[in-house]
């Protein structure tokens, strides 16, 4: 079963929603996209019983092109459409991002579209000033993280040698380019990913039903449980327990 990327919780227009978020750097065949996406947006409605805002985002220019939106069964008195936003990040306008500037978006830039009569170099180029110019706390890990979207299209080599270039720091990016480390990075950070998410499922599932903030009693427990199966059986735990009680011994008998 698939597990939606990025699930997040907002105001909109002073309403409670949550917003979703998945990310793909090719075409879904199996499940096609549209019935993925109204299996989480469904999903994410029974569970948290408000407004969902889905939207998915492609990486690669060539994915996406075929995705209409929207899943539909047409059948007489049984009919279901489910819509959702598709973004294709090779659509967007890259300089307008690196304009504005924001922290999150910029190690995506690689990926959009350059100006006209750019060549693809000098817009990488482009991209790395701009990223090398942004306050972050870690800016290798911040270079690091366009670089491995950046090599989504661009040859890994060109990606160093721009970034060695422009900011000096080759020896500390090139970690994130090399096949095993980065094959290793991928999955951890998936796995990492995962974990978080399925940790907040089930925080937002206890606070919901029960009505009471359940970060303050089981949050450090959560986090501090590092298996996905266990997590897991703790998030089925948390739609079918009658009591928060009943959760705290679903947790002692499964998480730890």
């Amino acid at each position: 079963m698939h597990q939606a990327d990025t699930l997040i919780k907002a105001l909109h227009d002073g309403q409670e929603v949550l917003v979703h978020f998945e990310f793909q750097t090719t075409d879904s065949y199996d499940p096609e996209m549209p019935l993925r996406m109204a299996g989480y947006i469904i999903r994410a409605i029974e569970v948290y019983r408000l407004p969902v805002y889905s939207n998915v985002i492609y990486l690669r220019p060539d994915a996406g092109n075929n995705d209409p939106g929207k899943f539909a069964q047409n059948l007489e008195g049984h009919n279901i459409s489910i819509e959702y936003q598709v973004f294709r990040l090779i659509e967007m306008d890259g300089q307008e991002i690196l304009d504005l500037k924001p922290v999150g978006l910029i190690p995506f830039t690689p990926l959009m579209k350059p100006p006209a009569r750019m060549n693809e170099e000098e817009w990488l180029r482009r991209c790395v000033q701009t990223a090398d110019n942004i306050d972050v706390p870690n800016k290798p890990e911040y270079l690091g993280s366009l670089a491995v979207l950046g090599n989504l299209i661009y040859d890994a080599q060109t990606i160093l040698e721009i970034i060695s270039e422009e900011t000096m720091q080759q020896s500390s990016i090139a970690e994130y380019l090399a096949p095993e480390a980065r094959e290793q990075g991928i999955q951890q950070g998936i796995q990492q990913g995962a974990q978080e998410t399925t940790r907040k499922h089930i925080l937002g599932i206890l606070t919901r039903r029960f009505q009471f903030d359940a970060s303050q009693i089981f949050k450090s427990t959560l986090d501090a449980i590092e298996d996905l199966q266990c997590l897991e059986h703790l998030f089925d735990a948390a739609m079918q327990v009658e009591t928060p009680e009943d959760f705290t011994q679903a947790l002692s008998e499964n998480g730890e």
